[in-house]
């Protein structure tokens, strides 16, 4: 095949809203401090809801938006860094719920990259005959591995899930998915880590500050590249929704005048490999973004990993 395409997205968010003024009750800390280090100003909780939940309630969506019946799927990817459960896995339990029968179906870690990396895993996959239709999603519980007494980390995380489905591009058609541009600084994997069984996020917040700021910009203007697109001809970028001052710093040294940068941070927090997919269909949602527009997704943390490609708005 040619290639792939987002047909539609979609996503999900507890209901239960956190903000700076809560976590002021919690730890020394205030919303001015909170606004001014990373630029959050509220996130959502997850209750009892699972990883498997919150990635069935966006998948459902962005299927329904599709066009497309559950028949139609046949490769089901979940990333997500944050399920508790190890088996079965978050996609097999999912294609379960949305009544897909023996699609492949497998999660994918690698953190904040992750919805990136299922997007070309898939996108591959599509390329090569083995699946005609993926459904892809980000899903994060990061309440369940947040240190609540630790004001460094507690002020960042929320809860949420974000799904896309892919399908082919027929021959002579532009794909709507670019090639990507992956891999990882595995000599720093320590500075932001989950260990153990019964784990708390840990993160050497300064140093993936300095990694994020100087080496990922060339990385996503590569992305740009291989996908044939000029960075001024872009209409959104969507990051990682790491910290406002990390998105801030890449995007200076991105020559983007024309796109609309994603900082859904502001009101979902850092959702790790939730956060472009949520970000994206926010964008689609509000119609930020016109149909077969160019935007560029760039994910990047724990590992420490990275990963980008350019992709046709649906």
């Amino acid at each position: 095949m040619a290639g792939s395409r987002i047909l539609a997205m979609g996503h999900y968010q507890p209901s239960r809203i956190l903000t700076n003024d809560d976590l002021a009750q919690m730890v020394d800390t205030n919303d001015a401090w909170i606004r001014d280090r990373v630029g959050i100003v509220t996130r959502r909780i997850a209750d009892a809801e699972s990883v498997a939940d919150m990635a069935t309630a966006a998948a459902a969506k962005a299927l329904a938006a599709s066009g497309l019946a559950a028949s139609d799927i046949d490769l089901v990817t979940v990333a997500t860094c944050s399920s508790v459960d190890r088996c079965p896995n978050v996609a097999t339990r999912v294609a379960n719920r949305l009544g897909i029968t023996a699609p492949a179906a497998y999660d994918l870690n690698t953190a904040c990259s992750g919805f990136s990396y299922a997007t070309a895993t898939a996108d591959q996959a599509i390329r090569a005959g083995a699946a005609r239709n993926a459904l892809v999603i980000g899903a994060e519980k990061l309440s369940d591995v947040t240190d609540w007494t630790d004001r460094s980390t507690c002020i960042l995380f929320g809860d949420a899930a974000g799904a896309a489905v892919l399908g082919e591009v027929a021959d002579g058609d532009q794909p709507g998915v670019g090639p990507v541009v992956w891999g990882s600084a595995p000599d720093k994997g320590d500075v932001l880590k989950i260990e153990g069984w019964r784990p708390y996020i840990q993160q050497e917040g300064q140093a993936v500050f300095r990694w994020a700021t100087t080496a990922l910009a060339p990385l996503a203007l590569a992305a740009c590249a291989k996908a044939g697109v000029k960075p001024e001809e872009l209409a959104a970028f969507v990051p990682h929704q790491a910290n406002t001052r990390i998105i801030d710093a890449i995007v200076r040294k991105l020559n983007i005048p024309n796109a609309v940068v994603a900082k859904d941070i502001v009101e979902s927090g850092n959702t790790s490999a939730a956060s472009t997919p949520l970000a994206l269909s926010k964008l689609i949602e509000r119609r930020e973004v016109p149909s077969g527009a160019p935007v560029l997704l760039f994910g990047f943390g724990g590992g420490l990993t990275y990963a980008g490609q350019v992709v046709r708005c649906p």
